[in-house]
């Protein structure tokens, strides 16, 4: 299935939280048919740059565009961007299928694409159940099929596989691919590293904020290398970000990740 080309482009995004820099001159592409992964320790700013793409979160300066527009530019922001941030955003009292139609009321989708959309999660026998029922690998698959309500070009996902069986993993790892096979820039947080490496064709790794490293992943690895162990080198050397000390560090600020 061919789409349009819409990719993700961040430059020199800067975020400060008071006296911390929580992101600073961070840039970096996510190219349509190909999944990035996104990763850093706790702390580093991935969820923060994450929400800055989708304008939730005001940056100091540079800009993150997508497909050349910023978020709040976007006519309709719900059919070009998907995200998946929260597995616990749902009414407890709504069932599965009660959640999804009411998001695609809001976006202008018909009941139809909800029943699709649970059939292709894996949520048709669960769609009666009420949301406090599901289990965590559950609440991510029903995030998934709210992302995906608008057929959307491009999925931002924060630790998707959160929750998830060992079969759980390996469903959503082919679920992916087959989105990026589709055309779609797909950018990902995880901090499972064996489960990232057979996932994602690309990397960028922040620390402290700061990028340290972005390109290919079988460049920045090698044929026979280890993901785990080029994060850990990179990660245990790179500075903190600006103006971060001790008991005063991005890590430390609330609502910086």
């Amino acid at each position: 299935m061919s789409r349009a080309a819409v990719p993700v482009e961040v430059s020199r995004l800067t975020k400060r939280f008071g006296r911390v820099t929580a992101v600073r001159e961070l840039s970096f592409s996510v190219r349509p048919g190909a999944i990035t992964g996104f990763l850093g320790p706790n702390g580093a700013g991935k969820t923060t740059t994450m929400r800055m793409i989708l304008g939730l979160v005001r940056p100091t300066s540079g800009t993150a565009t997508i497909g050349g527009r910023r978020y709040r530019e976007l006519e309709r922001p719900s059919g070009t961007v998907g995200a998946v941030f929260d597995a616990s955003a749902f009414h407890p009292g709504h069932t599965a299928r009660d959640h999804l139609r009411t998001y695609a009321a809001m976006g202008g989708y018909p009941d139809g694409r909800v029943e699709e959309l649970l059939r292709l999660l894996g949520l048709a026998e669960a769609a009666h159940r009420r949301t406090r029922t599901f289990s965590t690998g559950m609440r991510q698959r029903l995030n998934l099929a709210t992302a995906l309500l608008g057929d959307p070009p491009v999925l931002l996902l924060d630790e998707p596989g959160n929750g998830l069986d060992p079969e759980g993993i390996a469903w959503l790892r082919d679920f992916l691919r087959e989105l990026a096979r589709q055309g779609r820039t797909v950018l990902i947080s995880s901090h499972v590293l064996s489960e990232v490496q057979q996932m994602v064709d690309e990397v960028v790794v922040i620390r402290g904020g700061r990028q340290v490293a972005a390109g290919p992943l079988v460049d920045l690895v090698g044929a026979s290398g280890s993901l785990e162990q080029l994060f850990l080198r990179l990660t245990s050397t790179a500075p903190d970000a600006d103006g971060a000390r001790t008991g005063d560090r991005a890590e430390d600020v609330e609502g910086v990740r």
